[in-house]
């Protein structure tokens, strides 16, 4: 179709492999011997909206900053979909082996036609050099008191894992979990959570069956590469405390932002663990809707550098999408700067040393999100324009508060959250409501689906603590009494006939 239809070449990964952070750095880094560059790129992939036999299977469009394409281009193209009459396809076109690198040239129906196959991991590799100081990560990885472990899930991670934490950086093959890619993810989803990411989290100590020794460091990817978990020695990092702690320690730790930090940005659903840190550090501060195009248009405005969203997504300008590989070496980067007078000594500074100590000098933002699935569309939206509705009166909502659990802070505002791009002026409404308490204390209700069956309503409830001696409870124990404000307030039960979420986080 690309020959019919006049584009001049088309660069492939070698065996169709390329993650979406790299397919992004190619379109921006990557010259022909002629001095061309991408127009753009498809990415199939099975993280994004589902088609095929089983669900898992869809199409993507980057445009030529490498970022997701707008909803202005993709309601255009929705739109032409419906009057399209006809398409443009070469039919006698050979097959090119993708399993080998090298230009194959033909002539194609508008003339000279190229692919190119190129190797998955070269051009990443040589970015993610220009970002981070690999010899420091390389000293941290040879200390005999560090250990390392990266889980694939069998997605594209394991194109890049080898050659970038074994070949280039000296990790031992054994400390790579499931990096061979397979179409069906080895038969398990490739979701870098504890939930799913179960051979990780057991060697990490965190499963049911105790592993005595667990590495020091531990990470996973999810399919495309994209999003990320990062674990410590028995202990899990919230991805929203993570992108905090990136931030945090960006300049000292990252070369690539040795200058400073133009800015920091967060999707409203993740805690505000984030803004702290903003406020702490005087950094420009941008809170938007779910979706990393919003974190693009600030980026190429030159108003942020460093981004993250509590669904496992963190990363940075250098792209113009997450980065899982970039997230894991940002937190290598980070134990090589704390640890790097001290590789020698009897204890590293662990995961845990460095969340505790973000903790206390920030506070804590305790968090979890409950999932509703497959609700009732009509019940759900009745539930979310109730919550809409209690907004006109927040005494009201105190009062009944205070009825539930009289231990929970006043709510101080509340609103159905709307977000002004401050670059290209655009407007996204509807993005979820938002109950904000007056210890900075958090509700936010999302509803997503539109189907009869099928709509998710989900609740992220964030309880912060900036007293250091209460920065250590259970999550669960800390977060409990908004737990029970928020299934009390939003009435979910009496809406959804529901008694217990589908999922938490």
């Amino acid at each position: 179709m690309a020959a019919a239809n006049g584009v001049r070449r088309v660069w492939v990964g070698q065996d169709s492999l390329l993650s979406t952070p790299a397919v992004s750095a190619i379109i921006r880094e990557r010259i022909s011997a002629d001095g061309a560059k991408a127009t753009g790129a498809f990415i199939l992939t099975a993280s994004h909206n589902p088609g095929g036999p089983t669900e898992d299977f869809g199409i993507k469009y980057n445009m030529g900053n490498g970022g997701p394409a707008p909803e202005s281009v993709t309601d255009k193209i929705f739109s032409n979909t419906k009057t399209i009459t006809e398409y443009l396809i070469a039919e006698d076109l050979p097959n090119v082996d993708i399993s080998v690198t090298g230009v194959t040239s033909f002539t194609g129906p508008e003339g000279p036609f190229d692919v190119d196959v190129f190797d998955s991991a070269t051009d990443y590799i040589k970015l993610m050099k220009t970002i981070f100081d690999f010899e420091s990560i390389k000293k941290l990885l040879a200390s005999p008191k560090f250990s390392f472990c990266f889980d694939g899930l069998h997605g594209v991670a394991g194109a890049y894992a080898k050659r970038m934490f074994v070949d280039e950086l000296g990790a031992s093959e054994s400390s790579l979990l499931n990096c061979v890619p397979k179409e069906d993810f080895g038969g398990g989803h490739p979701d870098p959570n504890l939930t799913y990411a179960k051979e990780l989290v057991e060697r990490m100590g965190l499963g049911k069956t105790s592993n005595a020794d667990p590495p020091e460091f531990g990470a996973a990817a999810d399919g495309d590469a994209d999003r990320n978990m990062v674990l410590g020695k028995r202990f899990f990092v919230t991805p929203s405390d993570s992108v905090a702690i990136i931030a945090a320690n960006a300049v000292q730790s990252i070369p690539y932002f040795a200058s400073g930090l133009k800015g920091v940005a967060r999707s409203m659903p993740t805690s505000a663990a984030l803004d702290v840190v903003a406020k702490n550090l005087n950094l420009k501060f941008f809170e938007v809707p779910t979706g990393w195009k919003f974190f693009g248009n600030l980026m190429d405005a030159g108003m942020c550098s460093v981004c993250g969203e509590e669904s496992f997504g963190t990363g940075s300008d250098h792209i113009r999408e997450k980065d899982g590989i970039w997230a894991v070496l940002a937190w290598l980067s980070i134990l090589a700067y704390k640890n790097k007078d001290n590789l020698g000594g009897d204890k590293l500074v662990t995961v845990e040393d460095i969340v505790l100590q973000h903790w206390a000098t920030y506070g804590r933002h305790y968090y979890t999100r409950y999932d509703y699935e497959n609700v009732d569309a009509e019940a759900a939206k009745e539930l979310m324009a109730n919550l809409v509705k209690m907004q006109s009166s927040l005494s009201d909502v105190n009062k009944s508060i205070k009825e539930i659990q009289p231990t929970v802070a006043d709510v101080v505002s509340a609103d159905e959250f709307e977000y002004k791009d401050p670059v290209d002026g655009s407007v996204s409404k509807h993005q979820g409501i938002r109950y904000l308490f007056g210890d900075g204390s958090r509700l936010v209700f999302r509803l997503s689906g539109t189907g009869s069956v099928g709509a998710t309503i989900r609740i992220y409830i964030e309880q912060y603590e900036k007293d250091s001696s209460k920065t250590g409870r259970e999550s669960s124990d800390a977060l409990s009494p908004l737990v029970d404000v928020a299934l009390k307030l939003s009435k979910i039960q009496e809406y959804t006939g529901r008694s217990a979420p589908t999922v938490i986080t």
